[in-house]
């Protein structure tokens, strides 16, 4: 994996020219995925088992929220273009970071999932509240509850693969998966 950062220049840009150059992109850390493919494999093996039976929009703003939280700028990338391509909406994805104060752009679920979402990735109490996950089992039934959970689960481990290696945002095509 070469170290050296890429210019980009600005968006829309045919003529290759530089005056409006964004900062250097910087090359990824380490190429985990290629060193330790077993684990790649098991992970995407993973992610596919915590998908199952659950609304692909729905998954789509757990799996945003949860990287807004971990600060992961590659799954940022890839999950609001793959949330856009599943039929939502730019304004539920930007107010997503800000979900307490615009509450009415969710559903009683999807508040329920998002809450949960946060509990389960930050921990900063080392468990997740009572009240958090009661508002949550009452949204969901048992079975899709522990898929959220698996899926708030997978996407953490994701995130901390992506933003330990510094895996650069940008690239990634709806659809195209990890």
């Amino acid at each position: 994996m070469t170290t050296t950062a890429k210019q980009s220049t600005t968006p829309g840009s045919t003529d290759g020219t530089e005056d409006a150059a964004y900062a250097p992109e910087p090359a990824p850390r380490l190429d985990w995925a290629s060193l330790v493919p077993d684990v790649y494999k098991a992970m995407v093996r993973l992610d596919a088992a915590a998908r199952k039976g659950l609304d692909p929009k729905l998954l789509e703003l757990v799996k945003i929220r949860a990287s807004q939280l971990n600060q992961c700028a590659f799954c940022l990338d890839m999950h609001s273009k793959d949330a856009l391509a599943a039929g939502e909406s730019v304004e539920r994805i930007v107010q997503l970071a800000a979900w307490e104060e615009s509450p009415h752009f969710y559903t009683e679920r999807e508040l329920a999932a998002i809450e949960l979402t946060e509990a389960v990735t930050v921990l900063t109490d080392g468990f997740v509240p009572d009240e958090v996950y009661r508002r949550a089992a009452a949204r969901f039934g048992e079975a899709e509850l522990a898929q959220l959970v698996a899926a708030i689960t997978v996407i953490n481990a994701w995130n901390r693969f992506g933003v330990t290696c510094r895996l650069t945002p940008g690239h990634y095509r709806p659809g195209q998966r990890h």
